[in-house]
């Protein structure tokens, strides 16, 4: 009967190691490689939902009328502006359709929307946060009701340029006070420049988005027999 010589023994014993190391290196890379994975879609997460709003409040962005039916169809204003019920200087300004019918809130589809950077809480924090304020009842006589969404924070600046057709613009402003635009931009670019220890270098996330806009008239249409 032939039995293992201490030779063999070893050399089996040192390939079996051989072998775990191996399997132990592919596991943990494989382990690491997860975790990497998972910081980045948790890192983007935010950030797509950020722009998924924008995008679907810029899409169902509501033509500025004239007459009293202006506050329900309100004005589109971007650039460094103020908006009633918000402290701080708002990036942008907009009637838009967007807003959640239900039993439980009894207001119209069309809401404000602002979007503006704040202080965050935490002093320590990099950048500034991103909220989306909402307005859901535009008849108020008194000071609205300002909902505050946080969308994004580590957020250094946001900025809305709108294209009137021939360039693009760093303001508009469909009241007609500081400018003289008195309809919708035909396309708005949104860049957000995130913060942090590479913003100088790197690129901001930048959204075009199209407009339907309709011209706006002071005519008043009359029937005819």
């Amino acid at each position: 009967m032939h039995a293992f010589t201490l030779i063999e023994m070893i050399l089996a014993i040192g390939v079996a190691a051989m072998v775990l190391i191996a399997v132990n290196t592919a596991l943990f890379a494989s382990l690491r490689l997860r975790d990497a994975t998972a910081d980045v879609v948790d890192a983007a997460a935010p950030v797509d939902q950020a722009v998924s709003y924008i995008r679907r409040d810029l899409q169902c962005v509501v033509t500025p009328t004239n007459g009293t039916s202006k506050v329900l169809s309100g004005s589109f204003r971007a650039g460094n502006i103020s908006s009633a019920g918000v402290s701080e200087s708002v990036a942008v300004e907009m009637f838009t359709a967007t807003g959640t019918l239900s039993a439980k809130a009894p207001w119209a589809d069309i809401q404000r929307v602002t979007y503006e950077l704040k202080q965050p809480a935490n002093r320590d924090a990099v950048g500034r946060d991103l909220y989306r304020s909402v307005v859901r009842n535009l008849l108020t006589l008194t000071t609205p009701d300002v909902q505050d969404q946080l969308m994004l924070s580590g957020v250094q600046d946001i900025k809305f340029t709108c294209f009137d057709g021939a360039v693009w613009q760093e303001t508009w402003d469909t009241t007609g006070l500081n400018s003289t635009e008195t309809n919708l931009p035909l396309a708005v670019r949104v860049d957000i420049q995130m913060a942090g220890k590479n913003a100088a270098t790197a690129q901001p996330i930048e959204l075009v988005v199209p407009i339907d806009a309709q011209v706006r008239t002071n005519v008043v249409l009359t029937a005819t027999q």
